[in-house]
Parts: structure tokens; sequence; C-alpha cells
């Protein structure tokens, strides 16, 4: 990759200053027009140490209103944020639309020092790359500019430079234990360096490699920045084929083919609950020690009794180490992000557990239907869903998805008992019944849904909720042993 150093012809000081200066004023007319049309654009400054990163991010936001960017220094993960998938902090971090994010260094040096000194191994490594392409390949999918700089220096200039920082106790400071280690061992880390550009240098995030020895640098990123700028504001996108990536899918039932005959007793029921809501505690305590993250996702027909459903799973559980997350309507700063930023945002830390009551499955259900996004997102979105929850499984998360089903008639019955009940009446809505005249077309979707994102790591389950009390003992019993098959493997 360091043969794709950024050439530039040779220019005296004079004119090269006079065009940087031409170029900031671009950036600066730009900034006002990315905020009209609502473009979210990343720059992400990588490079060896001592090349010059956070001078040149500072020189470049000069040009830009201080209330339209960001800019994150990254450095090794806090306690907290080591207790989430790698991605997490970094999508946590992403801009608004019409915003800059700079980032000092982010997801390629933390995979650098993950590699050089962590000793991550081929397999780990593989995978890192493939989240790597795949969070900007999402990024860029749904409307961000997304531009990777990385500033060159030889080991000479970085001796030079070091020597120069060390010498000054004001200064010395700047330059760690990593710092010192990456020039010891200059060439391995070139090495590293040059294999993970080479397999993250792809059409939706190009790689652009700058000489951070030259007084032209400056030079270079801005013409690259503003050209990038100019192009994403044409509409002009990286020309590229959707990933070919399969997932092990699970095969799954029509809703229409799901019988609704099962029923429990009363006394029956009772007795079960008992058992499993205990059974459920003592292994909530078992991950907990253990570390495992559990995600439970549920979705469902209106009335089919999800809430009632999720306290019951919750009644067995440490109040301390769970969420109930009910999700409805994207606010303004959710709305301006991408639609997985909220989920991304509450994600568990690791022994925790987090209920999700509805979820990121709106994006091929609600939105669809109700037209709140283009064909083509809703399309796409089943590959970036089963991408997210690859992610999570991948960092050790068991995720359960639940389809709480019903049939139409139950679904009336239970609405005109909503709505005849004074006390129950809050739980309907003129959307009830408005959905509820779409309901062959959400069960078409439902069923597009559960056929393509059902995966051996994050499986659908349909759960017959006609009798209420068959479907919370059948969600417990299905937490309840992926629970146990999960800590039988950590023994």
């Amino acid at each position: 990759m360091f043969e794709k150093l950024t050439p530039i012809a040779e220019s005296e000081k004079s004119l090269v200053k006079a065009e940087i200066s031409a170029l900031k004023s671009r950036l600066s007319v730009q900034q006002q027009q990315i905020k009209q049309i609502k473009l979210p654009v990343i720059v992400l400054i990588e490079g060896w140490g001592a090349s010059g990163k956070g001078s040149l991010i500072s020189d470049i936001i000069l040009s830009i209103d201080p209330r339209s960017f960001t800019v994150h220094s990254i450095n090794p993960p806090t306690e907290e944020e080591a207790r989430h998938p790698f991605l997490w902090r970094y999508f946590k971090k992403i801009p608004e639309a019409g915003q800059f994010v700079f980032f000092d260094s982010g997801w390629y040096g933390e995979t650098i020092k993950n590699i050089m000194v962590d000793d991550m191994d081929n397999r780990d490594c593989k995978e890192r790359i493939r989240s790597i392409n795949a969070f900007e390949r999402q990024l860029v999918d749904n409307g961000y500019l997304v531009v990777k700089f990385f500033l060159h220096i030889p080991k000479k200039v970085q001796d030079k430079r070091f020597k120069k920082l060390l010498d000054s106790k004001n200064t010395e400071w700047r330059i760690s234990d990593l710092d010192k280690r990456e020039n010891k061992h200059y060439k391995e880390y070139a090495a590293a360096w040059d294999k993970l550009m080479e397999k993250t240098d792809t059409p939706a995030a190009p790689w652009h490699i700058i000489d951070g020895t030259e007084y032209s640098k400056r030079l270079q990123v801005y013409r690259i920045l503003t050209d990038a700028i100019a192009a994403a504001a044409e509409g002009k996108r990286p020309e590229y084929l959707p990933p070919e990536e399969s997932f092990p899918l699970l095969a799954m039932p029509k809703l229409a083919d799901v019988p609704l005959n099962q029923q429990v007793d009363e006394a029956n029921y009772r007795i079960q609950l008992k058992e499993a809501q205990n059974h459920l505690k003592d292994l909530h305590n078992r991950i907990y020690r253990k570390k495992i993250p559990v995600i439970l996702v549920y979705e469902g027909w209106d009335a089919a009794g999800k809430g009632g459903n999720i306290k019951r799973v919750a009644a067995a559980l440490d109040p301390r180490g769970y969420e109930v997350v009910p999700i409805a309507a994207p606010d303004k700063h959710e709305l301006s992000r991408h639609y997985l930023w909220r989920f991304w945002n509450r994600i568990p830390k690791t022994g925790h557990i987090t209920i999700f009551d509805r979820s990121w499955y709106g994006r091929v259900m609600v939105e669809r239907l109700e037209g709140l996004c283009k064909e083509a997102d809703w399309k796409r979105a089943y590959h970036e869903m089963n991408e997210f929850e690859q992610e999570l499984s991948s960092w050790g998360a068991v995720i359960l998805k639940f389809w709480i089903h019903i049939d139409k008639d139950t679904q009336l019955e239970r609405f005109t008992e909503r709505q005849n009940t004074p006390e129950k009446q809050w739980k309907i809505t003129e959307e009830d019944w408005r959905n509820r005249e779409k309901w062959d077309l959400y069960e078409v979707a439902v069923d597009e849904m559960l056929q393509k994102t059902s995966t051996q790591y994050a499986p659908w389950y349909i759960i017959e909720s006609k009798d209420k009390r068959y479907a919370r003992l059948k969600v417990l019993h299905i937490l309840i042993d992926a629970l146990e098959k999960v800590l039988k493997e950590k023994e």
C-alpha cells in the first residue's frame, strides 16, 4: 500500500500556500453545503507516531464552523469500552447528517495494536477486517462520506522527531510506550499496516497515503478532502457491487402454516412458571460471572402479548443486570444518523442482558410498509442486520429473537377488550387499528424477514401466543436452553 503514496508535483512554497488558502475557502463553503444537503462526513487520520496527525486535524478544523464538527482522539479502550463489541465505541461517535467527525486514529490504530502487542491470531484478524469493511460499507451505503488518510514518514524521520520531542520535558509526554515500541519495530509495523490497508482499501472507503515529510502534505489532504465532498454533494457514489457474503440461514415456516391451538391450564402454568423463573435466576448469576452478554429481541403483532411475556422474563432477573429497551419512533437525533446507531448505543456490556421491545427490524416492516425509507434501503437492510448480529455473535453475545404470533381474529378480540375496558384503553390507539388494516401486507413482510434473517447465530422463534401462558413458558424454556448451552461451552 505504501507504493500508493500520493504524488504531488514540486512547486514553490508560495504557490503551495496560495492553493492551500484557496482550498480552505472551498472547504468553508462546502461545510455550509453539507449542512444544507445533510451529508455526514467522517475523516479518519491514521499514521506513524510523530507524523503530524494532530496538527493536520487542527489545521483543517480552522476552516469549519466549530458547531459543525467533533474531533475524537482515540486512546486504548476504557474498562467500559472493553466490555462492549469492538465497533461499539466507533459507531457511537458517527456524526449526524450535515456534520463532520474527525478521528485522530481509530479502528485501524486499535487493530494494529491488537496485532502487534496483543498477538491477535490470523482468524481473529480476518474477522476484524470483515467487520471494518462491513462498518465502512454500511456507512457509505447509508449516505455517509468516509475519507481515510495515512500519514507516512520513514523511520529516520520518526527517529529525529522522537528525539526532539523527548528532549523537552514539555513535549516528552507526547511519545507513549506504544510509540516507542512502534519505532523500535518499525519494519514489522510497516508490514502490518501495509497488509491491513491493502485488505481495507475498498471502493466504498479507499485509502489515501500521504507523504508526511513534505511541506505540501496539507495541500494533498485538502485536495482529496474537498474533491471527495464535491463528488458526494453531486450524488456521485462509489461504483462497487454489494457483498456476496452468505449467512447460515435456518428454514422458517410461513406464519399462516403455524398452528395456534397450544394451551396450558392455569394450575400447570403456575408451577412451570415458578420453576422456569427460578432456573433463569440462577443462570443469570452464572452468565454475569462468565461475562456473557445476552440480547433478546421481541417483535410481534399488536396485542399479541409482548409486554406480558417480557414481564415474566424480567421477573426472574436481577434488576442490576438487565435493561428493557422499548423502541418507539426515532427522535430527530436518531433519524439523522445510520438507522442502526440507536441500537448500537443500547448494546449491553458483557454479563448483562438487554431486552428489545421492538427493534431494528422495524426497517423491514413498518418503515417498509409506511414508505419511511426507500425500497433500496429496506432491501439492503436484511444483509446489514445479519452483519450486525454476526458482529455481536462473534463478540460472544447470545442473540434470541421472538416473533409473538396470534391470528387476526384473536387480535380483534383483544383490541375490542382493550377498547371496552377503561383501565386498558391506553393500550389501544388509532394507529393500532390502522395497522390492522394492513395485516396481509405485514404478514408478507414478516415472512420475508423470518426467511432472510433467521441465522444459526441469531435465530428467530415463532411463539404461539393465542394462549399467553403457553407463549410465556415457551420463551422461558428457549432462553434457559440457550443459556445452558453457552455456559456448557464455556466450561
